[in-house]
C-alpha cells in the first residue's frame, strides 16, 4: 500500500476514533446530573449563592414595576404614598425606577455571586483530577470536558435563577402588599412583572455560565498523566 494510502486510512481511523470519544449531548447531560448528585451539598452551597443574588435582583426589578404601577394608576394619594416610601419623583415621571444606592448593591451582590461560583469551580476542578484524567485516559476529549462543566453549571444556573427570581418577586409583591395595600394588585402589569422575571433568570443564568469558564477551560487542558499523578 502506498503512503499515500496508508495516510487515507490513518486519517478514516482517527475521524472514527473521534466519533466514538464523542458522546452524544444526552449522555452528557446524564453524566452531568449524575455528577450534580454525588456533589450534591457543594452544588447547593454555590447555587444558593446564586439564589441570593438573583433574588435580590428580583425583588428591586419587581418593586419598581409595583411602584410605576400605582404611579402610573394616576392616584394622587398612592403617588403621595410613593413619595412617603421614599421614591424620589419629579413632575410628570411616569415611572418609579431603582435608586441608585439600590443598583450598586445588585451589582456588587452580582459580582460576589460570580467570585463564589469561580472559585467553587476551581475547588472542584481540583476534587475531580482523577476523574478528568480518567475520562481523558479513556479518549475523551477537551470538548467534552468543557461541555459538561459548561451544562453542570447551566443546570444549576438555571435552578438557581428561576428559584432566586421567583423569591425575590414574592418578596416585593408581599413588601408592596404591606406599604400600599390592595391597589398594589389592581395596578399590577403582569407583562412587565414577566419582563423582569425573565431579565433576572437570564442574568443569573449567564453569571452561572460565565463563572465556570474559566474552570472549565483549565479542565479541559489538563494533561491526563499530571491528572492521574495527583495523590487522593
Amino acid at each position: 500500500m502506498s503512503g499515500k494510502g496508508q495516510g487515507n486510512v490513518s486519517s478514516t481511523r482517527r475521524g472514527s476514533i473521534a466519533k466514538q470519544v464523542v458522546l452524544p449531548f444526552r449522555k452528557s447531560l446524564e453524566i452531568s446530573i449524575r455528577s450534580l448528585r454525588v456533589r450534591f451539598f457543594r452544588s447547593l452551597i454555590t447555587t444558593l449563592t446564586l439564589v441570593l443574588a438573583v433574588a435580590f435582583l428580583g425583588y428591586v426589578l419587581v418593586s419598581s414595576d409595583v411602584a410605576t404601577g400605582l404611579l402610573r394608576s394616576g392616584d394622587p394619594d398612592l403617588r403621595d404614598s410613593l413619595v412617603q416610601a421614599g421614591y424620589n419623583l419629579q413632575q410628570g415621571v411616569r415611572e418609579a425606577g431603582s435608586s441608585a444606592t439600590e443598583r450598586w448593591i445588585v451589582l456588587l451582590s452580582l459580582l460576589v455571586c460570580t467570585v463564589g461560583i469561580v472559585n467553587a469551580q476551581l475547588m472542584a476542578v481540583t476534587e475531580r483530577f482523577r476523574e478528568i484524567g480518567t475520562m481523558k485516559c479513556l479518549g475523551a476529549l477537551d470538548s467534552f470536558v468543557l461541555r459538561l462543566f459548561l451544562l453542570e453549571a447551566g443546570i444549576q444556573g438555571i435552578l438557581g435563577a428561576v428559584a432566586g427570581a421567583l423569591l425575590g418577586a414574592l418578596g416585593a409583591l408581599l413588601m408592596g402588599l404591606a406599604r400600599f395595600g390592595l391597589p398594589v394588585l389592581s395596578t399590577l402589569s403582569v407583562p412587565t412583572i414577566g419582563l423582569s422575571l425573565l431579565a433576572a433568570v437570564s442574568t443569573g443564568f449567564l453569571l452561572s455560565v460565565a463563572g465556570v469558564i474559566y474552570p472549565a477551560i483549565v479542565a479541559a487542558r489538563m494533561q491526563p498523566v499530571e491528572a492521574m499523578r495527583v495523590q487522593e
